[in-house]
């Protein structure tokens, strides 16, 4: 591809594409832009919290696209696996935990990029721990934290850190450890969701106060969930998990919101436009097909999001028939990421480590309590047990 070529890939589905003159000058310098994209382990170990497995699901395929589509413009990428990121967060995971997350991450992102056909020669993936308590790291650390008031760094971690009355302190280093990853990284650019963007203008500040360059920031659209919302491991009729079975996956589609003529807030549009078309125009052809069920009608196929809106919004398009046909591409994304899965058994052993399964506490059995004066009851006097019954009397 030519740089104007591999420019356009590279912006392709961006929300918003932060001082892109740093990529275009490593383009036109002849090399190879340099990527980074974090992802933090989950957090939560309570087992009485429904987002204790937080294991990736279909919301992570957004961001997987990007990075398919950065390294399909020849941009070396770095995969940040954030383990003491999420110590930072005031919900924490055992570190023994952590570990095993660490190695399912790595298992998980790897076989999304290879269901769409990229090459993974560009792709490295990096432990937070292996420089993160590094002298010089913790030093430049130091430093900002005597440049940045508690105000800013508030601010810059409000949509990312975990937030309630009288924080610990650890949610105030947070976004200070992800400015900083971007020097330590060398890389030219990051690439994070819009939730991430006051973080990324702090860092264009941030990093110039301690000698160090700014950096460009690609910014990736939120998909709304199937019901509309945030797509979020802790709504499980909102999510679909990448080793959900097809039929477990075609009946959380069926049950999904999708108004008739309505675009807006959309899960299943808003998939088919971030993360079906793109993952069909990578792997050769660019295109979404929609069956209809009267035999004598052609199918609907569609090369561009704004014929399916115009479609959706005429009832060309409804949702019994975009439904299925979502379930059935789905499916078969997810099909080669399944079957390395099965044909893991070290997989399949990291993943009972990563996300145990939980034990619902047994329900105790509740003993009727019958009262105090029944016949032949423990709590009923002695003289009263012995006394005739009426007729016995009589």
């Amino acid at each position: 591809m030519t740089a104007p070529e591999r420019l356009a890939l590279i912006q392709v589905n961006l929300a918003e594409f932060i001082n892109p003159e740093i990529v275009q000058k490593a383009l036109d310098e002849g090399r190879n832009p340099k990527v980074y994209w974090g992802q933090q382990l989950p957090r939560h170990s309570d087992p009485s919290r429904t987002a204790t497995t937080g294991r990736p699901h279909t919301g992570y395929f957004p961001a997987a696209i990007k990075i398919a589509q950065l390294l399909a413009a020849g941009c070396e990428v770095t995969i940040l696996l954030a383990d003491i990121h999420a110590f930072l967060d005031n919900l924490k995971a055992p570190i023994e935990l952590v570990e095993q997350r660490v190695a399912y991450y790595r298992f998980i992102i790897r076989s999304i990029l290879e269901a769409v056909g990229v090459s993974l020669d560009k792709l490295k993936f990096v432990t937070g721990s292996s420089y993160q308590k590094s002298p010089e790291y913790i030093m430049d650390i130091y430093k900002l934290t005597s440049l940045i008031s508690e105000h800013d760094a508030k601010r810059a971690g409000a949509e990312i850190v975990k937030q309630s009355d009288n924080a610990p302190l650890s949610g105030l280093l947070y976004p200070i450890l992800q400015v900083l990853d971007e020097q330590y990284l060398d890389v030219d650019a990051q690439l994070g969701g819009v939730d991430q963007r006051k973080l990324f203008i702090a860092a264009k500040e941030w990093l110039p106060k301690i000698g160090y360059k700014e950096r460009a920031h690609l910014i990736n659209g939120m998909v709304p969930g199937l019901n509309g919302g945030k797509m979020s491991s802790s709504d499980l009729d909102s999510k679909i998990d990448l080793l959900d079975p097809p039929e477990s996956v075609t009946k959380k589609i069926r049950k999904a919101v999708a108004v008739p003529k309505v675009t807006e807030d959309n899960g299943l549009l808003s998939f088919v436009e971030f993360v079906l078309l793109p993952a069909a125009a990578l792997n050769g052809r660019r295109e979404f097909v929609v069956g209809r069920t009267r035999d004598e009608l052609e199918p609907l196929v569609y090369s561009s999001i704004d014929k399916i809106h115009e479609d959706y919004k005429n009832d060309v398009l409804t949702p019994q028939l975009l439904k299925p046909a979502v379930s059935q591409a789905l499916n078969k994304l997810l099909a080669p990421i399944q079957t390395k899965y099965q044909e893991s058994k070290e997989w399949q052993e990291i993943t009972l480590k990563a996300y145990p399964p939980v034990e619902k506490p047994k329900k105790e059995k509740k003993v009727k309590n019958k009262g105090t004066g029944y016949p032949g009851s423990k709590d009923q006097p002695i003289s009263d047990r012995t006394k005739p019954e009426p007729s016995e009397a009589a």
